[in-house]
């Protein structure tokens, strides 16, 4: 993907399905991959490859190749993280934007305790404002990813 990159697509390439899952950029042509933790396991050195199927051993040398890529390469950078983006922070920056008083409440107290992601996007649906989170999600995670993207000196546009 040649530079600038397309914010959105950065933001996208950050919002990982899994923890162990590690999303990179080059700086340089500004391509976007990523990585599980098992296939950056699959890159290792002297991994044996014993008891694995032909088919797995062929996924797990084509990932070791990409992989490999990335490791040896100074021009990939690591994108923010589920734990660098703070997920916890933006659904309550969330509740605090809403007018609502009433459902601004039920949603911090459900982003309280035990299992808040999961009351969380329970409460959000009951009351309504599903589509809000997500929208504001989204420009959340576009202004983490702004930031990063200047921090690291790689030009983007936003369109």
């Amino acid at each position: 993907m040649p530079l600038p990159m397309n914010l959105q697509a950065v933001a996208d390439q950050m919002d990982l399905p899994s923890d162990e899952m590690t999303a990179c950029i080059s700086r340089i042509t500004g391509a976007l991959v990523s990585f599980s933790d098992e296939e950056f396991f699959a890159a290792e050195p002297d991994v044996d490859d014993a008891g694995t199927d032909e088919l797995s051993s062929e996924w797990r040398q084509e990932a070791a190749e990409q992989a490999n890529v990335v490791l040896e390469n100074d021009d990939y950078v690591a994108l923010p993280n589920k734990f660098d983006i703070h997920e916890c922070s933006i659904m309550e920056r969330f509740c605090h934007s809403l007018d609502d008083e009433r459902v601004r409440n039920a949603l911090l107290r459900a982003i309280g305790g035990r299992g808040a992601f999961r009351s969380f996007k329970d409460r959000i649906s009951e009351e309504g404002v599903r589509e809000d989170w997500f929208a504001f999600r989204s420009l959340a995670l576009k202004r983490i990813a702004a930031d990063f993207l200047e921090s690291q000196g790689i030009p983007f546009i936003d369109q």
